[in-house]
């Protein structure tokens, strides 16, 4: 699909993350958090959830020439600061899937106060994200 016609296609809040790598980043998207993936390519890939979660990914080097493009080239991990969180999945399958395939669980499955039972952890490039549904 032609990113104009994708870009068409957005409503309401979807997040992009800039990744090192497209096709290293997927797995996480894929098979741990189960997005299903329209679209990729080495520069770009559109991956879709429930009830209307649009995530995209880009490659550093698509923001090359951008006022952003210096902060990427510095090591360690991204995101700090932003929590992205998925709700509707169940964080003990989420965690297992995680670990599984090697990915790092910051806080294992638990119930905090809002009543949901979630987990937390991150992608390969170090993006944070909570997932998980309420408990009855």
């Amino acid at each position: 699909m032609p990113a104009p016609e994708y870009g068409r296609l957005l409503k309401g809040l979807s997040v992009n993350l800039i990744v090192r790598d497209v096709a290293a980043a997927l797995p996480f998207y894929t098979d741990v958090l189960e997005l299903r993936l329209h679209y990729s390519d080495p520069d770009f890939a559109a991956l879709e959830g429930e009830e209307g979660v649009r995530v995209t990914l880009h490659a550093d080097h698509t923001y090359d020439g951008q006022p952003e493009a210096s902060r990427l080239a510095t090591q360690g991990k991204r995101g700090t600061g932003a929590e992205i969180r998925l709700m509707g999945l169940d964080a003990d399958e989420v965690e297992r899937r995680a670990r599984a395939l090697g990915y790092e669980v910051t806080v294992p499955a638990f119930v905090p106060g809002h009543r949901w039972r979630e987990c937390r952890l991150e992608d390969r490039d170090g993006y944070m994200f909570a997932v998980g549904k309420p408990v009855s």
